[in-house]
């Protein structure tokens, strides 16, 4: 996530950004201190209350309590494994994002089962490639952490999958195209 902060948000310290964590609980840390800024407005946000949650969404499909085009960048990290419909997931991180709004998420593509509560998936390259383009995210960079780092807290035996992706400055006409497209595309997902 620093990697993303660092090559993607620098030179941006004194624009106002509104950033939304997905599936901020703290359970083995935060990303609160990367995102650190005056002039930024850091959300946590998760499935359930707990520490560093700001805002709890009533349903991960349907994120209510969240505007469209609202959110200037949206950080995931090790969340999307434990959604069982991240598909879903990935429409509302789309619908909720600016125009030119980036999102960082970050999944495993390895390790043992961790269940919180539920523990569904790994994720390679060509799966994140495919999400973005399923949400219609213009893809700027996907790749999987897979040699060894050495770190001290022994997470390299996730070797995370990494995607960086932009939302498009799409005009009126076509945001709404593609608001509706993905409004039946949830409709007839959540009930096949």
């Amino acid at each position: 996530m620093k990697y993303f902060r660092d090559n993607y948000l620098k030179g941006k310290e004194l624009e106002k950004l509104t950033i939304l964590d997905l599936g901020s609980q703290d359970v083995n840390g935060t990303y609160k201190s990367i995102f650190n800024e005056p002039n930024w407005t850091y959300i946590g946000a998760d499935a359930a209350p707990g520490k560093n949650v700001d805002l709890v969404l009533a349903d991960p499909y349907c994120w209510r309590e969240l505007k469209n085009a609202n959110i200037d960048i949206l950080i995931s990290g090790q969340a999307f494994e434990h959604i069982e419909f991240f598909w879903l997931t990935i429409l509302e991180v789309s619908r909720v994002l600016k125009p030119n709004g980036l999102c960082c998420i970050i999944a495993p593509s390895s390790g043992q089962e961790h269940r919180y509560p539920v523990d569904c998936w790994r994720f390679y390259p060509d799966g994140f490639a495919a999400m973005a383009r399923f949400a219609k995210l213009d893809l700027l960079e996907v790749y999987t952490q897979w040699s060894d780092e050495e770190y001290a807290d022994g997470s390299d035996e996730w070797h995370d999958t990494i995607l960086v992706a932009r939302n498009g400055n799409l005009g009126l006409k076509q945001r709404l195209k593609r608001r509706i497209h993905h409004y039946l595309l949830s409709l007839a997902l959540k009930f096949s």
